[in-house]
């Protein structure tokens, strides 16, 4: 008998496919069995012929059952044993969704003070501005550009904009032809692997480095040489017996150690990159935001010899969740680039791009970065100042005035894992710092990381203090 539930979302004749289709399956209905008449079924039912026919023609032309003028719908052979296992891993499939979903919910499940690196205050995004914009650019005559495959290497008035941001803040001088956007930083980075692994067998990274940006290397095929750090960053005697033609490296706020490259060591990693004919990868990932000092010119800025590929993106001031970004490439990498990926189109979305380049032409994004550094560095100097308060001489913090987190070493007698354990019994989440080493040797295993961009300046105050009574 079939049960049909008229008030569910699933239409009924799937609802009447679905239950005959597990009578095949579990042998309730044997090979040679004859499905009843349309009409008869339909009447039982009571629903339409058109409905039957429909769950009907469905088994059909899934080989359930066979259909012959004058002998009806007759079940086929079916193979149980392989059936079986395929109806099993449809069942499986459903709780493997379902699992994922209950994951997905728990790792997005924000304990109640959630001190997660990258994640921004929704209340800094510019809602009203950006949805004005998005009408501004649908309701133009551009928007014919939408129905169409555009600029490879992104929007060439965005280009022209990010040019101008970067020659004013950063020191950066190019070319449009040199800017190429990307969705994301780590996507470009992706790129620049892409067309340096012909020539370049080893890559340098600062250790501990971003992991993502690791795996990326990694995953290009190159060998990844771990470099320690000094007091002023990277260790420049390690790096020059590495035998590497190119370091990925991020000088303005070194993560996740948070040092700031002084300008000596730029100057001086510049002469090895010239001597070794070597390529400096720099990911200026959040050189806006520094809160006790004016930010230090990009390595960029001070490289005469092309040996700078610049990344950045918009993800730490404007939102990660849009995906936009850009590399600036060295004049002679451009001929590599066209030969191999001149047919490659623009990975962030026409629409995207068009928003975000009146967003700077109008102004707001300097009125953004502005915001952003005060309500950033207010909410910095409270997580410092209620650190020092309630654990004093106990902790070490890394990385002050910059950026968007910090590293705190804490001398309780704890390891990283017990103190993210028990940080997480006061409903508070603190992050692991070890997988960014690869040379764990050089980990004291005794640290955690800190972001503070998505908490209110009251909520970083609550959530020290709930952390200083667990772990002191």
């Amino acid at each position: 008998m079939l049960i049909l539930d008229k008030n569910s979302d699933m239409p009924l004749y799937m609802q009447i496919y679905h239950q005959l289709k597990e009578k095949i399956i579990s042998g309730k209905l044997s090979e040679g069995s004859v499905l009843p008449p349309i009409r008869t079924m339909a009447k039982t039912l009571m629903v339409a012929r058109n409905t039957v026919e429909s769950a009907y023609q469905q088994l059909c032309s899934e080989g359930y059952v066979h259909s012959k003028v004058g002998s009806g719908y007759k079940v086929q052979k079916i193979e149980v044993k392989n059936f079986d296992k395929l109806y099993t891993n449809q069942i499986d499939f459903e709780k493997i969704v379902s699992q994922e979903q209950i994951h997905e919910q728990g790792a997005s499940h924000i304990a109640q003070y959630n001190f997660q690196y990258g994640r921004l205050d929704i209340s800094n995004f510019p809602l009203r501005i950006w949805r004005r914009l998005l009408n501004q650019v649908l309701l133009s005559d551009d928007i014919v550009h939408i129905t169409a495959y555009n600029e490879k290497k992104g929007d060439l008035e965005l280009r022209i904009q990010i040019m101008k941001y970067l020659d004013e803040s950063r020191g950066v001088v190019c070319k449009p032809e040199q800017i190429i956007l990307c969705s994301g930083a780590m996507s470009a980075l992706g790129l620049v692997s892409q067309l340096l692994m012909q020539d370049i067998k080893i890559a340098a990274v600062e250790d501990p480095c971003y992991d993502s940006a690791r795996e990326i290397l990694v995953n290009h095929g190159y060998q990844v040489f771990p470099i320690g750090l000094e007091n002023d960053g990277i260790h420049l005697e390690q790096l020059k017996t590495a035998g590497a033609k190119m370091l990925y490296t991020t000088p303005s706020h070194q993560f996740p150690n948070g040092i700031v490259m002084p300008i000596n060591k730029r100057l001086q990693l510049l002469e090895w990159a010239d001597k070794n004919c070597a390529y400096i990868i720099e990911d200026d990932y959040d050189s806006e935001l520094r809160y006790n000092s004016r930010p230090i010119p990009s390595i960029h800025s001070l490289d005469k010899r092309g040996r700078v590929i610049y990344i950045n993106s918009f993800s730490k001031a404007l939102a990660p969740g849009l995906r936009m970004g850009f590399v600036v490439l060295p004049e002679e990498l451009l001929d590599i680039y066209q030969a191999n990926f001149s047919n490659y189109d623009c990975s962030i979305p026409w629409l995207e791009q068009k928003v975000m380049y009146h967003f700077i032409q109008q102004g707001h994004w300097n009125r953004l970065l502005n915001k952003i550094s005060v309500t950033s560095k207010r909410k910095h100097d409270t997580l410092i100042s209620t650190i020092n308060d309630e654990m004093g001489e106990y902790v070490k913090i890394y990385g002050k005035n910059a950026g968007l987190h910090i590293l705190l070493e804490v001398n309780n007698g704890m390891s990283e894992k017990e103190l993210i354990e028990s940080a997480k019994k006061a409903d508070v989440k603190v992050y692991p710092v070890s997988n960014y080493w690869m040379n764990l040797q050089r980990y004291s295993n005794n640290m955690v990381l800190i972001g503070y961009s998505s908490l209110s300046e009251e909520e970083i105050v609550l959530g020290i203090k709930r952390l200083s009574s667990v772990w002191f």
